[in-house]
């Protein structure tokens, strides 16, 4: 079995198109979305355009949340941007969707950030941390005994550890790299192969340019999008 696990779109096409082709050529059995799949700045009427033909979003982000009204003091600027730009029914779509999801007979959880909340990561106390050890890690994912990989997103960072038999993963994103990382896309492939599971990250080169202009064209936070997009100078 295999499977594509890609997250964090946040709107932008350029990428999307790109870690797209790349699933394409891995050919895997099943594709699974972790969530953020518009807000950003890179054309996000078309990055949702390709998520709902080609990778509809299995679990919820926590800027679905804020798109469906959750959250009404965050991000007023963005919400008032993409609004009109969507189909008038999304925002209560990606509102409605699950915390997690179970896939692969249960071998597998998805979430964004936890299995309890979107905000909140999976790696460290408080997002942006050193990662916690790994015994710290499975205490977050309780309640799901038949796991045996858990993926997420959320903080952008790829990362991997293991405890008690099972994988923790966090597919990095395929939009927005955290500060100082090369501007790829990524997304990560899933193998189970004789009862085991291995995980592989893939990171995949996209327009970046192409993607920052468009920001700086058309969004109203253009400059800071597209320093999101460029990566280090």
């Amino acid at each position: 079995m295999r499977l594509a696990v890609l997250g964090d779109v946040h709107g932008n096409a350029f990428a999307l198109e790109a870690v797209l082709a790349d699933v394409r050529s891995a050919a895997p059995d099943a594709l699974f979305n972790l969530g953020d799949t518009v807000w950003g700045g890179a054309d996000p009427a078309r990055a949702w355009a390709l998520q709902q033909e080609f990778a509809p979003p299995t679990v919820r982000g926590n800027t679905d949340e804020t798109l469906a009204g959750w959250h009404a003091d965050r991000g007023q600027v963005w919400q008032d941007w993409l609004r009109p730009l969507l189909p008038a029914e999304l925002p209560a779509r990606l509102g409605a969707l699950p915390t997690t999801a179970e896939v692969a007979g249960g071998e597998v959880l998805l979430a964004h950030g936890t299995p309890h909340s979107a905000w909140t990561a999976l790696f460290s106390a408080d997002g942006g941390g050193a990662p916690l050890p790994p015994h710290q890690i499975a205490q977050r994912v309780q309640g799901w005994p038949g796991a045996r990989v858990v993926v997420v997103g959320h903080t952008h960072t790829e990362q991997v550890a293991t405890h008690g038999g099972v994988t923790f993963v966090n597919a990095g994103a395929v939009s927005r790299q955290p500060r100082g990382t090369d501007p790829h896309a990524r997304w990560v492939l899933l193998e189970r192969r004789a009862g085991a599971w291995n995980v592989t990250f893939r990171r995949v080169p996209y327009d970046t340019a192409a993607a920052a202009r468009w920001a700086r064209q058309h969004c109203p936070l253009g400059e800071q999008e597209a320093a999101l997009l460029l990566g280090p100078p």
